[in-house]
């Protein structure tokens, strides 16, 4: 990864102590386009990802017949693969080989526009995947990576190299770099005051009453400054 694109990890390690729901209410509170990657999925429930963006362009194969995974090779520990296969349903970029690999090498998830395969495999792996659904017919001459490190797009959303992921039982959020600070510093208030609120429902406070305490009924809405 270019070191201008590069996150410390400590700014990470932030991000990854959150869930997807607090940073898209972050986004929400900025006023910022959505983050949420509409339709995707955990292959295998009870895992999560956290990490800057390694991404993938996936293309028809026509008379030229490329390569589907030899990618994996360049991409560097603690980073998520996010693939754009133009969300195609009859065919797969990513299976159990592929999965133990990246589990190998460190990196933390992959996030597909389209469907991966293999699920026993991959759950006996451990490996964190997200994508549109399952189907077990290879990619391997219907379609091939064209570009790497790139922009692409995840359900209508466009992901570029770097950008924070994070990924867990409740869907997969893109974070672009540039709002990535203001984004993780709101999203540690909002889980903040969820906390807060938690503890004072446990304590016999009434919802509604530990929502007006809290300030919760504006958490995620955004205030346009005049």
């Amino acid at each position: 990864m270019d070191d201008k694109l590069r996150l410390a990890p400590e700014v990470l390690d932030r991000f990854r102590r959150l869930d997807t729901t607090c940073v898209s209410d972050a986004n929400d509170k900025l006023g910022l386009p959505a983050c949420g990657l509409y339709r995707i999925r955990p292959a295998v429930p009870g895992h999560c990802c956290c990490g800057q963006a390694f991404t993938v362009h996936y293309v028809p194969c026509g008379s030229v017949k490329g390569t589907v995974g030899d990618f994996l090779d360049d991409v560097e520990p603690g980073q998520v693969v996010v693939i754009d296969n133009g969300g195609r349903d009859y065919c797969t970029v990513w299976g159990d080989i592929m999965s133990l690999d990246a589990s190998l090498k460190g990196i933390s998830g992959t996030i597909i526009d389209g469907v991966c395969r293999d699920l026993p495999a991959i759950e006996r792996i451990g490996y964190p995947i997200y994508s549109k659904g399952v189907y077990m017919v290879t990619g391997k001459d219907r379609v091939y990576v064209d570009a790497v490190e790139c922009p692409i797009a995840v359900s209508g959303l466009q992901i570029n190299p770097g950008d924070v992921m994070m990924a867990d039982d409740s869907g997969a959020v893109r974070i672009p770099l540039e709002h990535a600070m203001e984004v993780l510093e709101i999203a540690e208030g909002i889980a903040s005051t969820e906390a807060r609120i938690e503890s004072l429902v446990r304590e016999g406070v009434p919802l509604k009453e530990a929502r007006r305490r809290t300030g919760y009924h504006k958490l995620q809405t955004h205030e346009e400054h005049t």
